[in-house]
């Protein structure tokens, strides 16, 4: 899958777009987000709230499964497990997701995500590979 590829499972997703994730970059097994934080991505407290850490890191390792599968399919989340390391406060959020083990039928994962520099969850996930590209 190429960049250009990439980017639809960003631009197509309306979610995504509601929340604000922007795609960093991507290669071969590998994608990069970022956020820039907002008061309505916060919860009481004043943290970046669990619910948009965990979506990014999810959308983040998504997209990395999809650039490792073939053409007509695409990726669906089947599993995830996230730690929350620490509050996260600050300006913007990275994310990188990468494949650990890529699968005909299913495709592991991690990301990591930081909030200015500061290493705030790590997500393992299993993505499911499905029949169908974006268009169907």
């Amino acid at each position: 899958m190429t960049d250009t590829d990439v980017s639809a499972v960003f631009d197509r997703a309306p979610f995504i777009r509601l929340l604000g994730f922007r795609l960093v970059g991507s290669g071969p097994g590998w994608v990069e987000t970022d956020l820039m934080l907002e008061p309505d991505h916060l919860q009481q407290h004043g943290y970046v709230h669990a619910g948009v850490i965990t979506t990014m890191a999810d959308h983040t390792s998504g997209a990395a499964a999809s650039t490792v599968i073939d053409e007509g399919h695409s990726i669906l989340t089947a599993q995830f497990a996230i730690s929350l390391l620490r509050p996260a406060r600050g300006a913007a959020l990275h994310c990188r997701g990468e494949v650990v083990k890529p699968g005909r039928s299913l495709v592991v994962t991690q990301s990591d995500v930081h909030c200015d520099g500061v290493h705030v969850a790590r997500f393992q996930g299993t993505m499911a590979v499905v029949e169908g590209g974006l268009d169907g």
